[in-house]
């Protein structure tokens, strides 16, 4: 089952972009994956192919109309109907690794991008739309954030990468950081690699990268290192309701 990834938009010129490079590029060529844009204007019902109108209330900037929005969405899901539709807005969810992997396994996705102040509520009632955002931060519009999406997904497909490994040993596949990494020459500029990873000796090369990992995701993103712990530190269900049974 090939990987369908359709993308609405307002400037389906930017797809595949950066994607028709490198892996993803070369995945697409040998069809491990597929991609469609639609235009969103395309759905727009009157002569000037309108898409946006002013917020209700007042403000600055246009909002996105809900029933052009629609039409595109349920165009889209004729053509897809199990896959999830996206939509990237700053005050989604903000996308996990564990999301990715689950995006993977299914049969593709669909994306919603946005422009200008953003959507219309209601589109978020009428249909079933999953918010999405990759961080903290504000675009222009939500094409470069899908294309960050698929980016991620496509990597995992199989076949993609080399390495099976390649995508497990990474940052976040854990719960933690990845960590450093090293290649030749062994000295440069007076900095050498750690001599554990020279030792050839696999089972402490193995406790050094899960310690640097530790280290370096609590040091650098306690928030990712307190989720760890918690759940490190859960009890299996089994256990959970035996300590209740007991009365502890």
């Amino acid at each position: 089952m090939t990987f369908a990834a359709t993308i609405l938009t307002l400037y389906p010129e930017m797809f595949p972009g950066p994607l028709r490079l490198s892996l993803a590029g070369r995945a697409l060529e040998e069809q491990k994956w597929s991609l469609d844009t639609i235009q969103i204007r395309d759905f727009a019902a009157d002569k000037h192919r309108t898409v946006d109108d002013t917020p209700a209330g007042g403000g600055a900037g246009m909002v996105l109309k809900a029933d052009v929005l629609a039409a595109a969405i349920d165009n889209a899901r004729m053509q897809n109907p199990k896959a999830p539709v996206l939509a990237m807005t700053p005050r989604g969810k903000p996308i996990s690794q564990a999301r990715i992997r689950e995006l993977v396994a299914g049969p593709g996705v669909i994306i919603l991008c946005g422009r200008f102040e953003g959507f219309d509520e209601r589109i978020f009632e009428g249909r079933v739309v999953e918010e999405v955002s990759v961080g903290d931060i504000v675009l222009s519009g939500g094409e470069p954030a899908a294309l960050m999406i698929l980016d991620a997904c496509i990597r995992l497909l199989p076949g993609v990468m080399g390495a099976a490994s390649s995508g497990t040993e990474e940052s976040f596949e854990q719960g933690l950081l990845e960590y450093p990494q090293y290649t030749r020459p062994q000295e440069w500029e007076g900095r050498t690699i750690p001599e554990v990873l020279r030792s050839g000796d696999h089972a402490k090369i193995s406790a050094w990268r899960k310690a640097m990992s530790e280290d370096h995701t609590r040091l650098r993103r306690p928030d990712l290192w307190e989720r760890h712990c918690g759940v490190r530190d859960r009890p299996a269900s089994g256990a959970r309701r035996e300590n209740e049974d007991q009365g502890q």
